[in-house]
């Protein structure tokens, strides 16, 4: 079977991840939708490292093999299918799902007060575009799941508090450009904390226009990104396509 440009960009993100060590072992998944489709996605397959992915290692999951994959652990993981089938099929913008328990993410995850305050132009970004899960109630199986998908709501990404974070986009390059920005913002932000000073928070309204200049920014940074890291892998890793 021809491998697809999706398939390629995707198993792109999950070497980028590794470099960056944003990734954990072979646990945490990325999913992205075959274009027109909310029911069939591709996802990693269960036991390989971030760093050793290929495009042709993505699982592709679909109405007629879920059910035979949920009993099949080794192929993929079984909260990968419930957290991101479930996402998919009753989230609409969620095109693209990066869950990932990276480091300052994590970290914010299990502060009591988890909400990102605007203090720089990353943590503007995500003003009011991220959801807090506070429901923290084991693995991501299907109970879990269900209320993750209540709790994104139209929020594109999410926090789930003692947990880690997910991203969401319409394209891969969105949802992956998202989990890279929040992760330095998450890191800003900790930071900003642990200096035991008093915070700069921006207003509410510099904010959101902050946000919503960078969601309309006059070129596409995020797919400028990809392409970046997609070129350095084709000399430094071009297996990953293959």
């Amino acid at each position: 079977m021809e491998i697809t440009e999706l398939q390629k960009d995707l198993a792109a993100t999950f070497r980028w991840t590794a470099r960056l060590n944003m990734h954990e072992g072979v646990a945490n998944h990325f999913s992205a939708c075959v274009p027109g489709s909310s029911t069939e996605f591709y996802v990693n397959k269960a036991g390989i490292h971030f760093s050793q992915i290929k495009a042709s290692d993505l699982i592709l999951v679909t109405k007629e093999n879920i059910k035979e994959l949920k009993n099949k652990p080794e192929i993929v993981d079984p909260t990968a299918i419930n957290i991101h089938g479930a996402i998919h099929e009753k989230v609409p913008h969620a095109k693209c799902i990066f869950h990932s328990h990276s480091k300052f993410a994590t970290a914010l995850s299990t502060l009591k007060d988890p909400v990102l305050k605007p203090i720089d132009q990353n943590t503007m970004m995500f003003f009011n575009r991220v959801s807090i899960f506070n429901e923290f109630g084991g693995l991501g199986f299907e109970q879990e799941s269900s209320k993750m998908v209540n709790a994104l709501g139209n929020k594109q990404h999410m926090l789930l508090a003692n947990h880690g974070i997910i991203t969401t986009g319409k394209t891969i390059a969105d949802g992956f450009n998202a989990l890279y920005y929040f992760e330095k913002a998450a890191e800003t932000y900790l930071t900003a904390l642990s200096t035991n000073q008093e915070l700069n928070i921006a207003s509410d309204e510099v904010a959101e226009k902050t946000a919503q200049e960078t969601a309309n920014y006059p070129i596409n940074l995020a797919k400028m990104h990809l392409d970046q890291i997609k070129l350095i892998l084709d000399k430094e890793e071009p297996e990953y396509k293959s």
